[in-house]
């Protein structure tokens, strides 16, 4: 049945109907009180999310952007950087990080498992010569589905005097992330995925600290200056001409999701998931992260079964039932499928991407 998509990947993730209309009107000049009025809500909604008192800077990327503007503004040639790499993402930090001239050191782990906190002390605990300038990290990591507790990993940062920097990407937004509770040092996020409205838009917000780091950044580029983008905020706008419909968008969708409210968005997002995970295991699946402690509850990551492909039940699911769901990435390619639980999902979603893939799974044992 055609424009009937159930989307229940990662990312990009459904986007409510509202939304879709305010991005159908004609664009309204970025630098007229009318946009202004709107930005300037739209910020203090994202303070909200992000659950700081600092500035949440808006840049017409995607969250691979935010994580560049991230590094570019505080690392100089040669600084040591710590990556704590659980998949896909996490090792992208280190790539950034090399791309501007730091030396990233990573502390890997089997995909599927999460940094251990006493192992992360014990590697700062040999930097006696306080060299590691900055920690990166991934809060919920889209390729694997696991989750890091960063609540604890950046308190060990911030004792030893590194600064912690996250990506919120498929957290903010689904998971609890208290930025300045936690004493986090900068989170970066992407549009398309809790803030349910299309891909377009990052978001970074920096802390006090490590806005005096950036001030002694040597290349913090043009386009991602954090400066630049500070400045304008004063003056209710951005550098350089801004997504505007997408900013339009996204005024919208926060208001739907302070209606909701931070509590019930995290509590509908860790039940969405978990009975995702009790469903899965009842098909006899197993899943990538096992431990629901560990788990993500934006996306889950199963093992097809025995003798049926990850391409053919993505295949399937999508041809009989219209629903798409996420291949793994890299190594993980055909190995694992992902279904995100992010977003615009209800429970609705949940049981009709089970029952679809229960179907698919028994059509293709029949073959």
């Amino acid at each position: 049945m055609k424009d009937k998509t159930l989307l229940m990947i990662p990312g990009p993730t459904p986007v409510p109907e509202n939304v879709l209309l305010e991005m159908a009107k004609s664009p309204v000049p970025h630098r007229s009180s009318e946009f202004s009025r709107i930005f300037d809500e739209v910020n203090e909604d994202l303070k909200w999310i992000f659950q700081t008192k600092n500035d949440v800077f808006i840049f017409a990327s995607s969250g691979t952007g935010a994580m560049d503007a991230a590094l570019s503004n505080l690392v100089n040639p040669q600084d040591k950087v710590l990556s704590l790499v659980i998949g896909n993402f996490g090792e992208r930090w280190a790539k950034i990080a090399e791309s501007h001239g730091a030396a990233a050191e990573r502390m890997t782990v089997p995909y599927g498992e999460v940094i251990n906190p006493a192992e992360l002390k014990a590697r700062l605990d040999k930097d006696v010569n306080k060299e590691i300038k900055i920690v990166t990290m991934t809060h919920s990591e889209t390729s694997t589905g696991a989750v890091n507790d960063i609540k604890t990993l950046c308190k060990i940062i911030r004792e030893h005097g590194a600064l912690s920097v996250v990506d919120g990407v498929t957290s903010v937004g689904a998971m609890d992330l208290k930025t300045d509770e936690w004493e986090i040092d900068v989170v970066v996020s992407g549009s398309q995925k809790g803030f349910m409205i299309p891909p377009g838009l990052a978001f970074l917000t920096a802390s006090d600290r490590a806005f005096e780091v950036h001030k002694q950044c040597k290349y913090p580029g043009f386009y991602f200056n954090w400066s630049s983008y500070k400045k304008s905020l004063a003056n209710h706008t951005t550098p350089y001409t801004p997504a505007v419909n997408l900013v339009i968008a996204l005024h919208t969708a926060l208001k739907m999701l302070k209606a909701e409210g931070l509590e019930n968005i995290f509590a509908r997002h860790k039940s969405n998931a978990l009975l995702l995970r009790d469903c899965l295991r009842q098909m006899g699946l197993k899943l990538f992260v096992e431990d629901d402690t560990k788990a993500s509850y934006a996306v889950t990551s199963v093992f097809p079964p025995d003798g049926i492909s990850v391409p053919d039940i993505r295949k399937v699911l999508k041809e009989d039932y219209d629903i798409i769901i996420a291949n793994g990435q890299n190594d993980l390619k055909d190995k694992i499928f992902r279904i995100g639980t992010l977003g615009f999902v209800s429970e609705r979603d949940i049981l009709t991407v089970v029952a679809a893939l229960n179907a698919s799974i028994e059509k293709l044992k029949r073959r």
